[in-house]
């Protein structure tokens, strides 16, 4: 099914402020359908007739359509009381209901309209096939969607000033309150009076000044939406949060005009104490986490220093060297938790990371031995877990390749990675003198590599020679995180 814009450019003739127009009122108009329970079909003028474009169903009653209407073209029987519609300006109502199978539906035609020009037909279809009386909670409803029709009739609705959603964000079943021009309380549904009990305001709601009771309840030197006076009298089409004593109201006010003169405002209320407490407890939590990977580093940092001072006051050739490849590994460890403190994931960009990997390793060489590292291929995002054996894995291979696979003039490392999902290829290749036919050999370099890839990452490593000369070390590793996929 074709999105309004595809539907507005195959179809339509409108200029694109007309279009964004519409934009605007899709993306508005659920209050709309919930406040009517009915199903909104919006429509345009195409070959003669008229073509749906877009299509809201409510989530306050039942559906007139089970399936999608978009696309569908208006029946010839409708298109004189929609062409009445666009061309006067004015809301039709059907004289009779219209049948749809076993239930019979009401319909209202609104022409939506542009910088003074009907530009769609906006066909409010309510399904009558519960006969009741209405409660006052639907009477109240009703009369606001009215209210919304008409704006829209006139140009003045949906407004251009009205902010994006959030999560947490009140919908018309969330709770709703209609104030007057003054800012009292008209009309409040039973969610909205319990969400603003909750916070404290006390009694009945209607004929209180909201913004008065609301006020009253703010906790001494708390932080104050600036917007809130604003959105509690109704002046503007804007959102805030109310926050006192623990609980959390999402307020939106729908400014109702006639004319542009406000006669009053809609209100949209929903508690969302439950969903900010939890996204609080998230961003404490995110917050640790970030801490303590910021001071493993420091830890770590200061092992290696301490490393690096012993290995200098040494004077035995092979302590030195055993001091430097412990701070060698050391500082790896310590590159990808500076990383993890820098990001609320507990995952790791590992091709940022490989950069800082081979300058620590090439920085093995010696003057004489000049050392260029390369890297290909891309790993993606890895966890923190596996990115850590992985890290160390690279650093002790391409190490190995500096120190011992590339001859004493010098030669180049190359990285190679191909990721498919989970499985991640890693190839460390040097162009030196080649593997000797017994194999890799038994320091603890290599002990730490082979039990890493097979531990840590469940993997496999192998050692071969290169087709033209050099090693190629090869492990294939599986990416899966158990300790991150229990929780």
């Amino acid at each position: 099914m074709a999105n309004l814009g595809e539907m507005l450019r195959i179809h339509g003739s409108l200029t694109p402020p007309e279009s964004e127009w519409l934009h605007l009122l899709v993306v508005d108009w659920q209050v709309v359908a919930d406040l009517s329970f009915s199903d909104l079909v919006l429509w345009i003028e195409h070959e003669g007739g008229f073509i749906a474009v877009a299509h809201s169903r409510p989530s306050t009653g039942v559906t007139v359509h089970q399936d999608d209407v978009v696309g569908q073209k208006l029946p010839a029987t409708r298109v004189e009381l929609m062409k009445k519609a666009l061309a006067e300006g004015t809301i039709q109502h059907s004289q009779e209901p219209r049948w749809t199978g076993s239930y019979a539906v009401r319909e209202d035609l609104v022409p939506v309209v542009c910088n003074g020009r009907a530009i769609a037909v906006l066909a409010r279809e309510a399904n009558l096939g519960i006969a009741r009386s209405p409660s006052r909670l639907e009477v109240n409803y009703l009369a606001l969607a009215d209210e919304l029709c008409g704006m829209i009739s006139r140009g003045e609705f949906p407004s251009k000033a009205a902010p994006a959603a959030r999560r947490g964000s009140p919908r018309v079943g969330d709770g709703i309150v209609r104030l007057d021009a003054e800012g009292a309380v008209m009309y409040a549904s039973p969610n909205a009076m319990s969400g603003f009990h909750r916070l404290g305001v006390p009694g009945p709601l209607v004929g209180k000044v909201l913004a008065s009771g609301v006020t009253e309840q703010l906790e001494l030197n708390s932080a104050v939406d600036e917007s809130l006076p604003v959105v509690l009298m109704g002046r503007a089409a804007w959102r805030t949060e109310v926050d006192s004593h623990g609980v959390t109201l999402s307020l939106r006010a729908i400014p109702l005009t006639e004319y542009g003169r406000r006669r009053g405002a809609l209100l949209l209320v929903r508690d969302v104490s439950e969903i900010r407490l939890r996204e609080r407890e998230l961003m404490t939590k995110d917050a640790t986490i970030r801490e303590i990977h910021h001071r493993v580093k420091n830890n770590l940092q200061t092992v290696s220093a301490l490393l690096r001072l012993q290995s200098r006051r040494s004077d035995s050739a092979e302590t030195k060297s055993a001091l430097a490849e412990a701070q060698r590994r050391v500082s790896t460890i310590a590159v990808v938790h500076e990383t993890l403190s820098q990001t609320i994931d507990e995952t790791v960009d590992f091709d940022d990371l490989i950069g800082r990997i081979l300058s620590m390793a090439a920085d093995i060489a010696t003057p004489e031995k000049r050392v260029t590292t390369r890297f290909a291929g891309s790993f993606g995002m890895i966890s923190a877990n596996v990115a850590t054996s992985l890290a160390v894995v690279l650093t002790e291979l391409v190490a190995n390749a500096v120190e011992h696979g590339i001859g004493k003039h010098g030669g180049e490392v190359v990285v190679r990675a191909t990721r498919a999902g989970e499985d991640l290829t890693v190839e460390v290749t040097d162009d030196g003198d080649g593997i000797s036919g017994s194999g890799p050999g038994s320091g603890l370099g290599t002990q730490i590599v082979s039990t890493l890839v097979k531990a840590e990452l469940r993997g496999t490593i192998s050692w071969a020679a290169g087709e033209s000369g050099g090693t190629v070390v090869t492990v294939h590793a599986h990416l899966r995180d158990d300790a991150a996929k229990a929780t």
